[in-house]
């Protein structure tokens, strides 16, 4: 029997997909195996293979791989070097003299969109690689539902991201010196020449969050969840690209690993819940980071914001060097509106933190006090009944020698 079968089109090879794997035994006859693993693994993931527009896992990173890895190789030739530098290496670089020497950095600009384009569909292709090698092999071993299964994908792939942009922004943050001295925060605004990694930093920032666009179509979410996602895909980009624009990158950079740390503890409790519905310390985790990171956010939006900037001497417009956006940003009116939208935008989220851990504890103290009642009610059920003396016939006790247990009366002469 051969080793190869057609999946589609009812056998016929010019309408199915062929397939290198007989799944199950289904060749040789072997139905019940068939039914078996029918039931553990839906038959479309033996061989998922894209056709004709039909969406897979890994349409949207298998399709993408030979473009990206041929921009790669274009770097080794001599001829398309310089395109494929465009694509792969941030561009704008300029020498900045300094007392050691020339310090090479950069500033932003159009060609940039072309960097951001080249990094999304590398972004496509690791979400496609985390989703196919990792997270459905986990979800196969669980058992979801697809609501949970969904979520699960989900949070499997913040998590994934959140933890390295963690451990990269705060490499770039101590390497670069921001936390040490706060200062630097709002010191010779505009900062319009970046370094290398934070400029690379922002691209794949925002390379990330534009691939969760498309991603959308390839996951298949779901139409309830479509709009939730798409606040939360704007959001991030808007910070972002406020902050890159506004040459506010020092002050982006601590902000986005305040957030990025809070996220991933909440996306890792939720993979620890599915994993295991008893299991609730990690939420417990994740409520205490997430109030400490938002009175951080608070601190250093208002510290930078509010005393930091106002100290800056205005330097005049020159776009060329590219600080049209901070030079319209660093006057009063613009910086308190900001100020304003900012603290107004953190206390709707503290808001609806604090509704949502109440609506939590109400949930909880209820099941407690309904276990408790229940509790009482079995004790007093498991209470042996007094029995009078005698036995009992048709309901009624008597006696062991037969006559009736109550005490007569006697009647008054």
């Amino acid at each position: 029997m051969s080793s190869q079968w057609w999946q589609g089109g009812g056998g016929d090879p010019a309408k199915g997909v062929r397939c290198d794997r007989d799944p199950g035994g289904l060749a040789g006859g072997d139905t019940k195996a068939f039914d078996a693993r029918e039931e553990t693994f839906p038959p479309r993931k033996v061989c998922e293979m894209p056709r004709g527009g039909r969406r897979g896992r890994m349409s949207g990173g298998s399709n993408l791989a030979p473009r990206t890895a041929a921009v790669a190789l274009g770097e080794w030739l001599q001829v398309t070097a310089k395109t494929a530098f465009l694509f792969i290496l941030p561009q704008y670089n300029v020498s900045v003299p300094t007392a050691d020497g020339e310090l090479v950095q950069y500033h932003y600009g159009l060609k940039d969109l072309v960097t951001i384009l080249f990094y999304i569909f590398i972004a496509i292709i690791l979400h496609a690689v985390v989703q196919e090698y990792a997270l459905d092999k986990i979800n196969r071993r669980l058992h979801l539902s697809k609501v949970k299964h969904s979520k699960f994908n989900e949070s499997g792939q913040l998590v994934a991201f959140h933890l390295t942009s963690v451990i990269w922004c705060l490499y770039v943050v101590v390497t670069e010196g921001y936390i040490s001295n706060p200062r630097s925060l709002w010191e010779n605004y505009p900062h319009v020449y970046l370094p290398f990694q934070v400029k690379f930093f922002y691209l794949c920032q925002l390379a990330y969050w534009l691939h969760a666009l498309p991603e959308l179509y390839f996951q298949k979410v779901r139409k309830e969840e479509i709009p939730r996602q798409l606040r939360c895909i704007a959001l991030y980009l808007v910070h972002i690209t406020g902050a890159y624009l506004l040459n506010l990158t020092r002050l982006g950079l601590i902000l986005l690993l305040l957030q990025y740390l809070a996220e991933f503890f909440f996306h890792m409790a939720r993979l620890v819940y599915f994993t295991d519905e008893n299991n609730e310390k990690l939420f417990n985790v994740w409520a205490v980071v997430f109030v400490v990171t938002r009175l951080f956010t608070l601190t250093l939006y208002i510290l930078v914001i509010g005393f930091g900037l106002p100290r800056v001497e205005n330097q005049a417009l020159d776009p060329e060097r590219g600080n049209f956006f901070s030079f319209l940003f660093n006057n009063i009116l613009f910086r308190m509106s900001v100020l304003l939208l900012v603290c107004l935008f953190q206390a709707s989220v503290m808001w609806r933190f604090i509704h949502f851990q109440l609506r939590r504890w109400r949930e909880y103290w209820n099941e407690q006090s309904s276990r408790k009642r229940a509790a009482a009610g079995a004790k007093q059920q498991a209470k042996p009944l007094k029995r009078d003396s005698g036995y009992h016939e048709n309901g009624v006790v008597k006696a062991e020698n037969g006559t009736s247990p109550r005490t007569k009366k006697l009647k008054s002469p």
